[in-house]
Parts: C-alpha cells; structure tokens; sequence
C-alpha cells in the first residue's frame, strides 16, 4: 500500500491508501481530491430570511445539559402513584402499547441493538476487570441507571452491586426512556396538531428534541477526549456544525428521524448510503488500441450527508476496478482498490490514514493500465463494509483469548460483522479495443 498525497481545503495534505490487488507493489489507482459547493446541496431548503440557528438555544442548552447529565442517567425512582404499571414501565414494548409506530420502528434500528453481542460480550468480562471502562460503553449503549449492573458509590469510588438493575431493560440498549424519561417524567417535542391528548398527565415540551445537539451527547466527544492525529474519535456533530447544512438549519433529526419516524438509518442501511453519495465514470474514451492505457476517472462526491462519509473509524468503503474478458475473468494484475474511511491500528493508538469526504467534497480516483488484448471491459465496483473496523477487532479478540465469560457473544459479532458489507455501486464499461495494424 503506497499513500498518495492530496490537498485539502487550506492545502492540508491527506495520505489515500492506494494499492495493486494483485502485485501488492505500486499503486494503479490514483486519487485527486476536489472541492464542491455544499451549499449548492441545501440551498432552497429553508427561506434564506427563516434560517435557523444551527446550534440549541442558551434554554435548548440548558435543558441539554440537565437531560444528559453525564455518564449515567440517575435513577427513576418511584412512579407516582396514579400512574398505571403501563405508565410506570421503561420497557419499550410498554411504550410501544400507545406508540405502536415508533415502537415497530424502533425495532429495527441499531439503538434498539446497542447492547448487542459486540457489546454485550466485551462487557460482561470488563464489568469485573474494568468497570469504569464498561460505564464508559453504557454511557451510550445502555444509558439509564436501570440498565447499568454496577454503580460507583461517591463517598469512596467503588463498584458496587446496582439493586436497580433490570438485565432485560438492558438488552433494550438505547430504549425509548433513555430519551424520553426523566423521575418519570416524559419529554418530548411539541406535538403536532393532529395529536393525541398526552397521558403521562401531560409531557414537558423541549424544542431540543429537533436540534442536532440533541444527539451529540453520543455522537460527539468532548474537547479533550481521546483523539488521534489532532482529531476526536468521534467527532459527527463538530463535522455537521462545520458544514453548510448546519448553516441551511438542516439538523440530524431531518435525514435521520424523517417525519419523526425513529429510524436513524445510517452507514449499515444500503438505500441510505445510495442517498449519501453520488458515484460517477468518466474517461474510457473509445476507440483504443492495444498497447494503449486505459484512463478511467471514478468521481465519489459527498452530496448527502452533513459529516463526513463515513464519519467514524468503523466503516471503510472501498472503491475496486479491474478488467475482465467477455468470460468475466480478471485480466491478470489489473485490479486495483482505494479504500474511503479513517484507518488506525487495532487498539486505537495510530491513526494510519484517514481518507474521508467531507460534505460537499469529492474524491477522484483514477485508474491507468495497459490494455493487452482486444475484448475487455473495465468492471467498477463500490463496496461498503459497516464494521470494517470490529471484523479485525472482534477477530484479534478471539485470538488472544481475551474473551471469558462473552467469548460466545464475540464469536456472533464476528459473523455479524463479516456478514455487513454491501454494494452501492456497480458499473461495466465496454471497451472498443482494436489491434495494432
């Protein structure tokens, strides 16, 4: 693998990770890094004279700041007593008794799956060895006290056993009260006009519940959380803050809560990351020669999304090009791979290279090889691999015998982890390719 610099906005240079799939020795595949307009992507959305501001209110703000209070959501405590055992519930197929929309959607989401196996099996041994670490995962993964096993008692700092907690609220992962409830208390967005009355004797109103802000509570670290190369590990909301879609007001809930339906599709939903990028070829003029070089230009623009593609270190998106005969094989060391994403080694000490698309930018990859025969045709592919990231690390787990008590767990993330990647793009150019006279 050979990193080929390009520029970025302000000429910060950028490593791509290039490689000849076959040979392994130089770099078939080039890319060029172009900047776009992203304002072009969002204008007309909003009135120019309504736009919103991108981030929360100061009252937005404070609110925001008293709902997430920290690494655990305090416990509910006890229902009010006019409250019914429905109403008193956490579990969301209690809530789902009156919201049956949200529930139905909410089950097919990943925040429905945030206590999973890749989770579920690193924490059940972390929560004896590494409990402060395990908190750290509940934070987002199983926020309410109700969820947590352990609790750190503030007089001394140690780990005691939590009475509160409930082993299938947690399998929940990030349910329904983790956003919704407070003492028992529900919050919620204002309603719309055609709503129901609320139960619950009413709910507390928070605007909040539109803005990005409201999500960046696990889809941001904090100033001075780990980072490496000078860059958050997470950092989705900063990115968004930084774009023209947070200048337009278009916030998080708008791509990914469309029409309020609790969907949150992301970087594992093929049409959504259809949505989030457009993918075009260009170059390949015929008629060719034998002898002469196939040049071929794959441009992927971010045209969709408000961070960049992708944001975190999880995912990769490799973008494959090779040559075939009218049998479909492979011209023999034709092909050639550029990989899209933010690479560091597995335990997250090094970042390697980091060759993401920010809004509004695109990446050209340009592919060169000599054609030696009549009768091929260049074979485009755009493969996306969610859980690039956990397939290794999940693997390296396995192998070093860390897991104990979770080894079962670890070995179905790892299935579940080889068995994410889909293809977004596939494209086969037919090549008039004559012999020399």
């Amino acid at each position: 693998m050979t990193p080929f610099p390009t520029m970025g906005k302000g000429g910060q240079g950028k490593a791509v990770v290039l490689k000849n799939v076959s040979q392994c020795k130089r770099p078939g595949i080039g890319l060029i890094r172009r900047w776009a307009c992203a304002s072009l992507l969002v204008a007309g959305m909003f009135p120019v004279a309504a736009l919103p501001a991108p981030g929360p209110t100061p009252q937005e703000a404070d609110f925001l700041a008293r709902h997430w209070p920290g690494d655990t959501i305090p416990p509910q405590g006890p229902p009010p007593k006019d409250y019914t055992s429905l109403e008193s519930s956490l579990s969301a197929a209690d809530c789902g008794v009156c919201h049956p929309r949200q529930y139905e959607d909410w089950k097919t989401t990943l925040h429905s799956r945030a206590m999973g196996p890749g989770v579920a099996g690193q924490t059940v041994d972390m929560r004896e060895e590494d409990p402060a670490t395990a908190r750290m995962c509940w934070r987002c993964h199983a926020p309410l006290t109700e969820q947590q096993p352990l609790l750190q008692r503030p007089a001394d700092g140690r780990w005691v056993e939590n009475p509160a907690f409930d082993a299938g609220l947690q399998h929940q992962g990030l349910t329904c009260a983790a956003c919704h409830v407070r003492a028992h208390r529900r919050f919620g967005p204002p309603a719309r006009a055609d709503s129901e009355p609320s139960a619950h004797a009413g709910f507390n109103v928070q605007t909040a519940f539109g803005k990005s802000a409201f999500c960046a509570h696990c889809h941001q670290f904090p100033p001075g959380d780990y980072a490496l190369n000078g860059k958050l590990m997470e950092n989705t909301y900063n990115e968004w803050l930084a774009s023209d879609y947070a200048r337009q007001g278009v916030q998080c809930q708008d791509c990914h809560m469309p029409d309020r339906r609790h969907l949150w599709r992301g970087i594992h939903d093929p049409a959504m990351v259809k949505k989030a990028v457009t993918i075009t070829v260009s170059g390949a003029q015929n008629p060719l020669k034998v002898g002469d070089t196939l040049a071929a230009t794959i441009r992927v623009l971010n045209s969709g999304t408000g961070h960049y593609f992708p944001t975190y270190v999880t995912p990769k998106v490799f973008v494959r090009a090779q040559l075939t005969d009218a049998s479909g094989e492979t011209v023999a060391g034709s092909l050639r791979e550029a990989i899209i994403g933010r690479e560091t080694t597995p335990d997250l000490s090094r970042e390697i290279y980091d060759t993401r698309i920010a809004p509004g930018d695109s990446v050209d990859i340009v592919y060169a090889h000599p054609l030696p025969r009549p009768g091929l045709q260049l074979q485009i592919e755009v493969r996306v691999e969610p859980d690039h990231f956990y397939e290794r690390f999940y693997r390296g787990l396995l192998e070093s015998g860390t897991p104990k008590k979770g080894r079962a767990a670890i070995e179905q993330a790892l299935v579940n982890a080889q068995q994410s990647s889909f293809v977004i793009f596939e494209q086969t150019l037919l090549l008039d390719i004559r012999s020399m006279p």
